[in-house]
């Protein structure tokens, strides 16, 4: 059976029989029909009258989430691996109530698009032309959390976290590092502006000879051959040359934007660009509305098409899509837990589980189609479609 397949890759990391039975069982309630997949929910399918088991599961057992996360990446890499792939950070947040789990404070909340009383957590996302799925986490501590060393260890925070306030572009530099260490095959890594504009992100990857296109604010600013100048002035001033392009489907279809780009130098701590590689500027303009530009800085190397870049900006949202089926699918956000380890532990399960989807889908389109006669079918290769998006127009 597929699924046992996929547990017993993780099963090791659960050392003795109950947790390990307790896992497999969390991710079939994840995966399977629980309205929703909270203690005492994910309880009653597992046939307990109370969430006790399941509580003890995802605060005391000796597991590790972290060593989770490194399979789960193992795993979407094995079956979805391509040396082209794009590596998407982006952070998304939980609605709360109160104030006692890990995390929680006022701050802006990108599903309302307002400061909500939440939890942020920064991920990453392994998008390939196969499909996609989230391979890392890390839940942000905001400044009302950070420093509050009583508050952080009742809620179970590491010392060398609960300190000082990690930006979530550090936390988004971190999971690049961790798949580069992990040898994870990429050539891009695409974000919104938030982390576009560390330059110390951009820095490493120019490093690396990897590829980025990250959205940058209007302000953001570059060399020229006129001396250091914003973004939205040098588009102004450039008689740029705009191509019609999709960059990908949406709910409503293709996205068709126009683009442009044009040369540029990037200020960077990792000194010019390196030979064979070249940092742009893409511009991306609203066909509705052609005073509504976009800015995108990018480290290409040379000879890599519009197409290829706007292939790679297109792609970003691919992790909105895989927020919304973890949140629906998974049970992403309908955890009640508290402490740091129960929310990396909970929220690695849901990963998993999705990762188990997005697989399985893939798996599925790679299956010849059924022969309608006795007829020996032509030799064909089965078409890669992937798992469908659920909003973006």
């Amino acid at each position: 059976m597929w699924f046992e397949d996929f547990f017993a890759r993780i099963a090791g990391l659960f050392g003795r029989v109950e947790p390990r039975l307790t896992a497999r069982a969390y991710l079939r309630a994840l995966l399977g029909p629980v309205e929703r997949k909270n203690g005492w929910q994910i309880a009653a399918y597992l046939g307990d009258r109370t969430p006790d088991r399941v509580q003890v599961f995802l605060r005391r057992m000796a597991w590790s989430a972290d060593g989770l996360r490194d399979r789960v990446r193992e795993f979407a890499v094995e079956y979805l691996g391509d040396p082209l792939a794009v590596l998407v950070l982006d952070e998304t947040a939980v609605l709360k109530k109160g104030r006692m789990s890990v995390g929680v404070a006022p701050q802006y909340a990108g599903i309302t698009g307002q400061v909500e009383n939440c939890q942020v957590a920064v991920f990453a996302a392994y998008v390939t032309a196969k499909s996609r799925a989230l391979v890392d986490r890390e839940l942000y501590l905001g400044k009302t959390w950070a420093g509050d060393v009583a508050r952080c260890r009742q809620a179970g925070v590491p010392t060398t976290r609960g300190k000082d306030v990690v930006t979530k572009p550090e936390l988004g530099r971190r999971m690049v590092e961790r798949a580069w260490r992990a040898r994870t095959p990429f050539a891009w890594v695409a974000a919104d502006s938030l982390y576009g504009q560390d330059r110390r992100l951009r820095a490493a990857l120019e490093r690396r000879r990897k590829g980025y296109v990250l959205a940058v604010p209007c302000d953001e600013t570059t060399f020229t051959d006129v001396g250091e100048m914003r973004v939205d002035t040098l588009a102004a001033r450039t008689p740029l040359v705009f191509e019609r392009r999709s960059c990908g489907k949406g709910a409503k279809g293709e996205r068709y934007y126009d683009w442009a780009v044009t040369e540029v130098t990037w200020p960077s701590e990792a000194g010019p660009a390196r030979k064979g590689w070249r940092h742009l500027l893409l511009v991306r303009r609203s066909i509705a509305d052609p005073t509504k530009l976009a800015y995108f800085a990018v480290h290409a190397s040379a000879g890599t098409t519009m197409a290829a870049l706007v292939r790679v900006a297109g792609l970003r949202w691919a992790i909105e899509d895989l927020f919304e089926t973890a949140k629906t699918d998974c049970g992403l956000d309908q955890y009640e837990v508290r402490t740091w380890d129960a929310w990396h532990r909970h929220a690695t399960l849901a990963m998993a589980a999705l990762a188990f989807l997005q697989v399985t889908a893939t798996r599925a389109a790679h299956l010849p189609a059924p022969r309608e006669s006795a007829e020996p079918a032509a030799e064909t290769t089965p078409a890669i479609t992937p798992p469908p998006t659920h909003r973006h127009s």
